[in-house]
């Protein structure tokens, strides 16, 4: 990562480094600080923290809590700069991170996304009120700060600094939660609509979920013998998944087990859901994602819209642009894999946004003026502000499958129409074309003609488009559906096709063909038996059409004249989600008997118009 550039324009006297800001640049602006802070129940959780040398005036904390280690520790040792980006690294910001309860060097047991109680006790706790003492501890202990306080976390750190804002600390002025851990059964991570994400979740809780008899400060690792680089390969070796207990987490892994013993959405998941209690927000809230999040896509819409529905005291706000997990903290943001944005869309965030957002609040400075939503229109290329996420101005639009292999906003006038595909639990559709053994984000913005040319997928195209068509909203999935199992898994992608003779410009292989690439906008996965209920899963009858609908999430994308665009129906993305055995058990217990074949079929007639709902914006 290569920070250098973010301070080219800033009056600091340091060396030009190709790494970075150095330690020793740290060393001649901050303190640092170590210190045990203990919280209402006794329990001491170990911060960090970076004081500027020299202040001319007070200066507000920032603070991050995570799960991911303080780290350096030592107060001889420094981070290579502090805060969500170098731009906070001059000198006017206190800065502040924590090891949660449970994890380093922090006491107490670790409990991952633990629930929010609303009715606690004196001496009950919860991530409200560990952040709660922690702030009210800085701003009496720490000498210069001005009494406001602002967090910010990403994926896990963000869902800790959304909980900084429920119950917020009178001090929290201003909160980023980006890419925000919001709900592991419905969105992120964990689970896709009930489906369980097995190559992520594999490889993050061999060391996130390993047990930490004591505080330390040393990592777990990812002690996995994969022993292979395929991992298409390593999971259909390793079979149900009740296997990978008995084979590598000999029942030792806590997180798990939890997964493993809680298929459907009951209390365990209810209970961890955030957006329930994004009740009387008051600090300003900034939540950020990336469209091509490999982790956290949903948990910055729900996030946003679950404060924007509960009527915040204070600004509310969102920010999505062209970025993966996290990326907006780094780098240039000007294109990904074979895909060219045109503008430097992370330092403008950087810069434009984030600087801009916690220096209003919390040093008073100039008000950033920033919009309800500032989101990035993939395809356009262009940055949209909005007054409101969905935009006001979108309408609801239905883009239908139709016969032979057609895709219209036409409604079907068919009758008895259907295309119909072979489910093979053991020769299931690969997520990526590449071989790999760990997950990666390259699937976000892949070429899907891989997946396209297998029988076992199904495609619907639409004519070339003789003008562009924006979308901006939600995504919305209504398949009409009929398996000759008793359960399934429906996965469906919104695809952007290039034209033909699409220019050959990919930033990282020139002669990469761009003619006919087929660009993943969206992709989502809907497990059959929570059609009714995620609480309540029930069974497939065998061959009779049903209606499955299911959130596809956000997308804001412009389909360029003369590109088309592509609808891919199949039943396993494999080894990303795990493999549905389409026989209505518990899968999480399912023996290798229990996997069979299915048929399926796909209706597009018109009694039964399968269909993508989309929200679409006139294009300017």
């Amino acid at each position: 990562m290569c920070y250098f550039s973010f301070f080219s324009s800033l009056s600091i006297a340091q060396p030009a480094l190709s790494g970075g800001i150095d330690t020793a640049y740290m060393r001649s602006r901050f303190n640092k600080i170590e210190q045990q802070i203990t919280m209402r129940d006794g329990v001491k959780l170990f911060t960090s923290i970076y004081v500027p040398k020299n202040l001319d005036k007070k200066a507000p904390i920032l603070l991050s809590r995570t799960p991911y280690s303080v780290a350096p520790y030592g107060t001889d040792k420094y981070k290579p700069f502090v805060g969500p980006s170098p731009l906070f690294s001059t000198g006017d910001y206190i800065v502040v991170y924590q090891d949660v309860r449970g994890r380093y060097m922090s006491e107490g047991d670790f409990v991952a996304v633990r629930p929010y109680k609303p009715n606690k006790k004196k001496k009950e706790i919860d991530e409200t009120t560990d952040t709660y003492d922690t702030v009210d501890w800085l701003v009496k202990h720490i000498d210069g700060n001005n009494g406001k306080v602002g967090t910010w976390g990403i994926s896990a750190p963000g869902f800790y600094a959304t909980m900084t804002a429920i119950d917020a600390h009178p001090a929290v002025k201003a909160v980023s939660p980006q890419a925000p851990v919001t709900d592991w059964f419905m969105g992120d991570d964990r689970h896709h609509n009930g489906a369980f994400f097995l190559m992520g979740t594999f490889a993050f809780l061999s060391y996130y979920g390993a047990p930490r008899p004591e505080p330390t400060t040393e990592s777990s690792r990812n002690t996995i013998p994969y022993g292979t680089p395929d991992g298409y390969d390593f999971y259909k070796k390793l079979g149900p998944l009740k296997n990978a207990n008995e084979r590598y987490f000999k029942g030792e892994n806590a997180i798990w087990n939890q997964m493993m013993d809680n298929e459907s959405y009951n209390e365990f998941w209810q209970e961890r859901a955030v957006v329930p209690h994004l009740k009387d927000i008051k600090p300003a809230v900034l939540t950020v994602g990336g469209w091509f999040d490999q982790e956290d896509l949903y948990g910055p819409f729900k996030t946003f819209a679950g404060i924007e529905d509960n009527s915040p005291k204070s600004p509310n706000h969102l920010v999505v642009g062209p970025w993966i997990h996290g990326s907006w903290t780094r780098g240039l943001g000007n294109y990904l894999g074979n895909i060219v944005f045109e503008k430097e869309t992370a330092p403008y965030y950087r810069e434009q946004i984030e600087k801009r957002f916690f220096d209003q609040y919390l040093l008073e400075g100039e008000d950033a003026q920033l919009a309800k939503a500032t989101i990035f229109e993939t395809g356009s290329n262009q940055w949209k502000k909005y007054g409101a996420w969905p935009p006001q101005e979108s309408v609801e639009k239905n883009i239908y499958l139709q016969a032979n292999g057609k895709l219209s906003f036409d409604v079907p006038v068919e009758k008895d129409s259907f295309d119909e595909y072979e489910s093979d639990p053991k020769n299931p559709v690969p997520y990526t074309s590449e071989i790999r053994i760990l997950r990666g984000s390259d699937y976000m913005y892949e070429d899907q003609r891989f997946a396209a040319r297998r029988p076992d997928v199904l495609v619907y195209e639409s004519d070339p488009l003789e003008e562009d068509v924006t979308i901006s909203g939600d995504v919305w999935a209504n398949l009409f559906v009929a398996t000759s199992g008793t359960d399934a898994d429906y996965v469906v992608k919104l695809i952007d096709v290039y034209p033909d003779d699409a220019p050959n410009n990919s930033p990282i292989n020139r002669n990469t063909q761009m003619g006919g690439f087929q660009l993943l906008i969206r992709g989502e996965v809907m497990r059959a038996k929570f059609r009714k209920s995620f609480s309540e899963p029930e069974a497939m009858v065998p061959n009779k059409v049903e209606e499955v609908g299911f959130d596809m999430q956000d997308a804001a994308h412009c389909f360029k004249k003369g590109h088309k665009i592509m609808v891919q129906v199949q039943s396993t993305w494999f080894p990303l989600v795990d493999i549905n055995p389409q026989r209505f058990v518990n899968i999480y217990q399912a023996d290798e008997s229990d996997f069979q074949k299915a048929s399926h079929r796909i209706f597009h007639d018109a009694q039964h118009p399968s269909h993508l709902k989309v929200r679409m914006v006139e294009t300017n």
